[in-house]
């Protein structure tokens, strides 16, 4: 039996394989519909998609069409196949709003474009389309079942464009070290990003990135001023203070403003001496 069993599932996966070619080279649209939706149903999604990509264009119009649309827009999505799963589940939707998976194509439809978000470090482009996809689904079908996903992913991609914009900020300010006018960038892209994003987890850093920039570029200052860009580093480190009285990034921002406050010491001590 040991030995005979695997040369019938050998048998039966050939004799299955010989019927799928069989059937996919010839015109029975029938029996292409019936073959499809075994396959769909076992989850061999690969063979059913070839299948149904053959009958769709046949059943447009026909009570079978919005099954076989469905079936054929998901059989993408499984197969991982993101970009046509995209375009099949919105044309599902658009020439089927009232059927009752409509809700739910439209959920997979925009799960595909946010399947296709890239890494943060990479060009943010489908990140902003899937943003878009899962932003109208969250505000047209805030009742659905899918609600918390798509709410979910929306919020995950939202932090991995805060994450690219923090990332750049910080980039600024380490290119800072060696460029005066990147210390200068870093400071406006830290104030903008705290200005769009209010409730990023990055919030706090980009302050505190802000207070290391403004440090660095009023202690390189010429003399005449200098005591204003320290006066200007203070300020934003008692706005980091302020908002975040516990800060994790305390202690060097504590030894940034004494070194804010030794420099102002030494040049007040500078005029008494002028005088």
């Amino acid at each position: 039996m040991r030995r005979v069993f695997p040369i019938l599932l050998i048998a039966i996966t050939l004799q299955s394989c010989s019927e799928y070619q069989k059937v996919l080279k010839n015109d029975d649209v029938k029996a292409k519909y019936d073959m499809a939706e075994t396959f769909y149903e076992e989850g061999d999604f690969r063979r059913a998609n070839r299948l149904l990509e053959q009958i769709a264009p046949k059943y447009v119009g026909k009570p079978q069409g919005e099954r076989v649309m469905f079936f054929l827009s998901n059989s993408y999505f499984m197969r991982e196949d993101y970009n046509m799963a995209g375009y099949q589940f919105e044309r599902f939707v658009k020439s089927y709003p009232k059927s009752d998976k409509a809700i739910e194509a439209s959920f997979l439809g925009a799960k595909s474009f946010y399947e296709l978000s890239p890494e943060y470090s990479l060009d943010q482009t489908d990140t902003d389309k899937a943003l878009l996809k899962l932003q109208n689904f969250i505000n047209t079908y805030s009742e659905s079942e899918f609600y918390a996903e798509a709410n979910a992913m929306a919020q995950e991609l939202k932090i991995k464009k805060e994450k690219k914009a923090f990332e750049i900020l910080k980039q600024y300010n380490k290119l800072g070290e060696f460029n005066y006018d990147m210390l200068k960038s870093a400071v406006a892209a830290s104030d903008n990003f705290v200005l769009d994003n209010p409730g990023s987890p990055f919030r706090e850093e980009a302050m505190f990135v802000k207070v290391k920039a403004l440090t660095h570029m009023a202690v390189n200052s010429f003399e005449q001023l200098k005591e204003e860009r320290l006066n200007t580093a203070k300020a934003a480190h008692a706005t980091l203070k302020k908002q975040f009285p516990e800060s994790k990034f305390d202690k060097e921002a504590t030894d940034l403003i004494e070194k804010i406050d030794k420099e102002l010491q030494r040049m007040q001590a500078q005029t008494v001496e002028s005088k």
